[in-house]
């Protein structure tokens, strides 16, 4: 269905004569998938995608009341076709990619061995992104760590480090460094810019997780002797080529500018988005097609975390519609009070500001919005925020990145790693759980950080 654009387009939304109220779906899902494991674990396990159908139902209806059923369906095609659909289908080939790499062989549960095994993961993110390595190793560090008595901890930290603090030097790490290549950033730009910040931040986490890993393992049973240990092997190596071709073909689409594009409903689609999403299903319909069956039954790959993500954040991605809008609307919106606080008297952004709002929006919104919000916000000339406003895009990159790891919604691969772990035995924490865990460990990191004499120097101005 092609149609001219409209005035009532999913960009059109009135965010200005909103009220909080239009939030209440919003907040009603992420409660819902907040305390729905944890007080009714087994409706949710049965129900969480009509649960999420519901409040994203609500939601639109809300806005039909708005501003009408056309300007709701606009809103909705542009969330789904503009937001959800490179989101979902890059989400998905990575998994169906990278479950296919089987690790086997005997791997000791020792401190030593989960250091090296998060210091690679982390050091990878950045390289074929942070689900394509939390995905391929997630499962060899649960198969290794399954018979501890104490293997929550490990979970959580590669939650930090390898699905969200590894992917912050490079677009193809993270979604937020993405969406801003696409908005002009230079690739490297980050490398250049934020490698020391990101290097202390992974080292101390590392550090602290030496600590705490040292201190579990003393109160372990002795393992008990099961023979001559089998050594380790890499199986299924073709889907690190389809790895690499997932790779080549987001650069391909950054670049790649035919000018040829679709009018849905108000939402442009580009043809280079269209044939990138074909090019990643093709991908993963290759990887289900050349790796053998046994390699996934032997990794434990079920669709169930991936389906679980889809229903979860379809729902989020429909229901954080009229926040964006309220958010958009600037200091005319509801949240003017929250806009206002990253700009000081003299028209001056205020970095630390700017680092912790990107930051803790993106615990509890996707962090890829929340990093084009806040970097419209700063005024969006990718050229000016990469010189003159260096220190403010560091603020929003570091903030969209390293707080993405605060709770499970913060960033798609937490879900899914979280959801592996819980299908493999091991008690991952409540949505409050994991994050008072995470905050724990991040949030005294994250003040450093703020007050660390390292350029760009975050200012308060």
């Amino acid at each position: 269905m092609l149609l001219p654009h409209q005035a009532w387009a999913a960009t059109g939304l009135d965010g200005a004569a909103m009220r909080w109220p239009y939030a209440l779906p919003f907040a009603g899902l992420l409660l819902s998938i907040a305390l729905g494991p944890l007080l009714f674990p087994k409706i949710w396990h049965h129900h969480y995608g009509k649960i999420a159908a519901a409040w994203s139902l609500l939601a639109l209806g809300s806005l039909v009341m708005f501003a009408g059923s056309m300007a709701a369906l606009a809103a909705l095609v542009h969330a789904m076709l503009a937001e959800y659909l490179g989101f979902i289908v890059l989400l998905f080939s990575l998994y169906v990619v990278a479950g296919g790499v089987l690790i086997t062989g005997d791997i000791k549960a020792t401190p030593a061995t989960n250091v090296v095994i998060l210091a690679l993961g982390t050091f990878g993110a950045s390289l074929v992104g942070t689900t394509g390595a939390a995905m391929i190793l997630i499962r060899p560090l649960i198969r290794a760590n399954r018979l501890r008595r104490h293997n929550t901890h490990v979970v959580v930290f590669f939650i930090i480090l390898v699905a969200n603090v590894g992917g912050a030097l490079s677009p193809l790490g993270d979604p937020p460094l993405f969406v801003g290549f696409l908005h002009g950033v230079d690739f490297f730009w980050t490398t250049r810019t934020i490698w020391l910040q990101t290097a202390i931040v992974a080292g101390l986490l590392l550090a602290i997780f030496i600590a705490v890993d040292v201190w579990h393992f003393r109160s372990e049973p002795p393992p008990e002797d099961a023979g001559p240990a089998q050594p380790v092997r890499i199986r299924g190596l073709v889907n690190l080529v389809l790895i690499a071709a997932i790779v080549a073909s987001l650069l391909a689409s950054a670049m790649w500018k035919p000018g040829v594009a679709f009018d849905i409903l108000g939402t442009r689609l580009d043809l280079e988005d269209v044939v990138r999403n074909l090019a990643l299903l093709a991908i993963a319909a290759l990887s289900v097609w050349l790796t053998p069956d046994e390699h996934r039954q032997a990794n434990g790959f079920t669709w169930e975390p991936i389906r679980e993500v889809a229903k979860l954040f379809a729902g989020i991605f429909v229901a954080i519609i009229p926040v964006i809008a309220m958010l958009n609307a600037g200091h005319d919106g509801a949240f003017a009070w929250l806009l206002s606080a990253v700009t000081g008297p003299n028209g001056a952004p205020r970095e630390v500001v700017y680092f912790w709002f990107t930051g803790l929006m993106s615990a509890f919104l996707d962090n890829a919005p929340t990093y084009l919000l806040f970097f419209e916000l700063a005024g969006g000339d990718p050229q000016v925020l990469m010189h003159e406003l260096s220190g403010t895009l560091a603020s929003i990159s570091m903030g969209a990145v390293y707080m993405g790891a605060l709770t499970y919604i913060g960033n798609a691969p937490n879900f899914m790693v979280s959801s592996i772990a819980s299908e493999n035995g091991i008690e991952m924490p409540s949505f409050f759980g994991y994050f008072l865990r995470a905050g724990a460990v991040l949030i005294p990191l994250f003040l450093l950080l703020t007050l660390l004499p390292v350029a760009p120097i975050l200012h308060w101005h």
